[in-house]
């Protein structure tokens, strides 16, 4: 009974390692796609302020765009 709970101890600090790891890598990514200007996520907060079928779009399509999907 106590080799599980070690093993328990460790797989939660393994766990929380790993996802304090993903989430900083996660935040440099916005943060190097902001400053690179190829995202602007501060239009993304308008979205639910802004929700209506005849709104215009945070972003407009490109073929390019459209190729991706």
């Amino acid at each position: 009974m106590e080799t599980i709970r070690e093993i328990q101890a460790y797989a939660y600090v393994v766990a929380t390692v790993f996802l304090v790891v993903m989430m900083y890598g996660y935040l440099y990514h916005l943060y190097k796609a902001e400053k690179k200007g190829t995202r602007n996520y501060e239009q993304y907060g308008d979205i639910a302020l802004h929700d209506n079928i005849d709104d215009t779009p945070v972003e407009t399509r490109t073929p390019s765009n459209k190729e991706k999907e």
